[in-house]
């Protein structure tokens, strides 16, 4: 960290014990200040505390459950008023918020993946999760009026949201993700505190980007049939503060070739403060 700069790292890990290596190259080669986890897939009294702190992460707020889901916000910064939010009436560690220095409030999302079938009666994974993004805007609606917050979410949101956000906006409109069930209310929750889409702001709205690609695909960088369902927003309030340029963001395609790679990749945003 500099004296006016931190850098933010989000990344769905898909169970951080059995891929502590693959966090520590991340962090030996990128250097974030915080790193916040998704699908950590540990229950708290399991959670491999000391590798992180060797790392350099003094600072750790963790939420999990044996086996599934699960988030944790790793910090070289002091982390305060850590507090999980149990969205839809149910306690399955999709959530942590924190407050960092400067006055920043980190929030860390997993969304429910929602099953295969987009049908809210015939698949109650899918329910939930148009349950949960409609309850997550509600959640920010209500904070509307603070316009001086300084908000960053960040988290696997399990939604595309826009054409070029999958390899296919056609052929992937009634697949899980893609739907405009979904799209529609992601929209919905960036719009109801003015949330600014970090990724769209370096990468135009024109271009094809993602973050995620199926272990079905056995060449995955042939076939390129991805989706970014992994997002950082900041509030109005922080969004003059964002890093421009390439310094200010990454999305590290490459660690989806590093041996026994999560299904998503991690991606990194710099904002400047104090």
């Amino acid at each position: 960290m500099t004296a006016r700069t931190i850098s933010i790292a989000s990344w769905n890990i898909n169970s951080v014990r059995l891929r502590m290596d693959l966090v520590e190259r991340f962090v030996r080669e990128h250097n974030p200040d915080v790193l916040c986890l998704q699908e950590t897939k540990v229950e708290n009294g399991s959670f491999p505390h000391k590798p992180l702190a060797a790392m350099g992460f003094e600072h750790r707020a963790i939420h999990g459950q044996k086996g599934y889901h699960g988030v944790a916000i790793l910090s070289r910064l002091p982390l305060e008023k850590a507090k999980s939010e149990s969205f839809c009436g149910i306690d399955d560690a999709r959530h942590l918020r924190v407050m960092l220095p400067f006055g920043i409030e980190l929030n860390n999302f997993y969304v429910p993946a929602g099953g295969d079938e987009p049908d809210v009666k015939a698949n109650p994974k899918f329910a939930h999760k148009l349950s949960f993004l409609d309850e997550m805007e509600r959640h920010f609606s209500k904070r509307r009026g603070k316009s001086s917050a300084r908000i960053v979410v960040v988290g696997d949101l399990n939604v595309a949201p826009h054409e070029n956000d999958v390899w296919s906006h056609k052929q992937l409109l009634d697949v899980v993700s893609h739907t405009p069930m979904e799209t529609d209310r992601m929209k919905a929750v960036i719009a109801s505190h003015g949330f600014v889409d970090v990724t769209r702001t370096h990468v135009p709205l024109s271009e094809k980007v993602f973050t995620w690609w199926s272990y079905r695909n056995s060449d995955w960088r042939k076939s390129d049939r991805g989706r970014r369902l992994d997002h950082v927003w900041v509030s109005p309030a922080l969004a003059p503060a964002l890093v421009a340029g390439p310094s200010g963001h990454l999305i590290l395609s490459d660690a989806r070739d590093w041996p026994r790679p999560s299904d998503h990749v991690p991606m990194m945003v710099r904002v400047n403060v104090g």
